[in-house]
């Protein structure tokens, strides 16, 4: 299993908590990496949103791109995945952009595409904002020219969407074909996208069951398309550990407590604009990403227990969201990671790995 984290460029992942101690700054978010790389996790994922979906459009929030190439010039190791919406960027631009980044961290900076769901944002900030599968149209031939530019010497497309001539972009990436290329959907048209164009499949918080049968599913269509099987399959999860479960349990009563607060104001877009596998409450919805889906809730033996469930259904990159994020990302690190370790060599040992 490989250990992921959300950079809080959000200021907290808590809709119904309006103080969680973790500034949406440079500053915050560096010394959260950089004792990340310290206690072993693996990747981060910096969304891209330009409003503040969590804690209310008023509030501050950083910019996506710009700080990923910051944090990989002061970072070593750790994989640096950023959000890229297609209906916001030029995509020979984010080519040559994407480049760029993948060079400053060595081959670090892997992309999270996301076909967008947020239509008031796009608004605001001039993004297209068109039918959903019209939105996974524009996804496909936007990744057409990342991939054609970061592989051809001179490259030349012309689609529904974007007309490129005679393009050069040198130098190329680091990584070869490319950067990872990591995507997630839940409808048809999203999967077929992934299927056809990406390199690793993220979903949201599910049971898992719900994630095994996305697995396996996702499989399946990979293999009846010919297509090399998909590197990774990450989840997103909120991590609630403690010393007993009652503690863990008053905490996750205090987090969901739902109060009309600024941070729904993308709620309705969400659910109604996205095609959904799952049904969102209110509930879910009080922490981002559906974090709390996954259950990693109780004291350190129960949440290294359900990882071990997960990476047993086809999981290997956990994609965690913590509040305050950097105390409890370094519980996680020293309670839970190495818990995992000795839970997985004990099962190999009784033959049940």
């Amino acid at each position: 299993m490989k250990y992921g984290f959300w950079l809080p460029i959000f200021g907290g992942w808590l809709r119904n908590v309006e103080e969680e101690q973790m500034p949406p700054t440079f500053d915050y978010a560096k010394q959260v990496i950089q004792s990340a790389e310290k206690w072993g996790y693996d990747t981060t994922l910096i969304a891209e949103l330009y409003l503040n979906d969590i804690k209310g459009i008023e509030h501050d929030s950083l910019e996506a791109w710009s700080t990923a190439a910051a944090l990989a010039a002061v970072t070593e190791k750790i994989e640096i995945m950023t959000a890229v919406r297609p209906g916001f960027h030029n995509p020979a631009v984010a080519a040559k952009m994407a480049a760029n980044i993948d060079h400053i961290s060595n081959g670090r900076f892997t992309l999270n595409v996301v076909s967008a769901w947020w239509e008031e944002e796009a608004k605001q900030y001039g993004g297209v904002f068109t039918a959903h599968d019209e939105r996974y149209d524009r996804t496909e031939e936007f990744i057409d020219i990342l991939k054609g530019l970061w592989s051809e010497n001179t490259f030349t497309y012309k689609g529904e969407f974007y007309n490129i001539q005679n393009a050069r972009l040198a130098p190329k990436p680091v990584q070869r074909p490319n950067p990872v290329l990591y995507a997630g959907g839940e409808s048809e048209r999203g999967k077929q996208a992934i299927v056809n164009n990406c390199d690793a499949y993220v979903m949201h918080g599910g049971t898992v069951e719900e994630v095994e049968i996305k697995i396996n599913d996702m499989k399946a269509r990979r293999e009846k398309a010919g297509k090399d099987p998909l590197q990774s399959f990450g989840m997103a999860a909120y991590v609630i550990c403690r010393d007993s479960e009652e503690e863990a349990f008053e905490e996750w009563q205090r987090i969901t407590d739902v109060k009309e607060t600024d941070g729904y104001a993308g709620y309705n877009d969400f659910v109604s604009k996205s095609q959904l596998e799952q049904q969102v409450k209110l509930n879910d919805y009080s922490v981002s990403n559906r974090g709390l889906r996954p259950n990693l809730v109780g004291t350190p033996e129960q949440i290294a227990e359900r990882i071990l469930a997960y990476e047993e259904a086809g999981v290997d990159l956990l994609l965690l969201q913590f509040s305050p994020q950097l105390e409890e990302m370094e519980r996680f690190a020293k309670d839970v990671m190495p818990l995992v370790e000795e839970k997985r060599r004990s099962l190999q040992v009784e033959g049940v790995l």
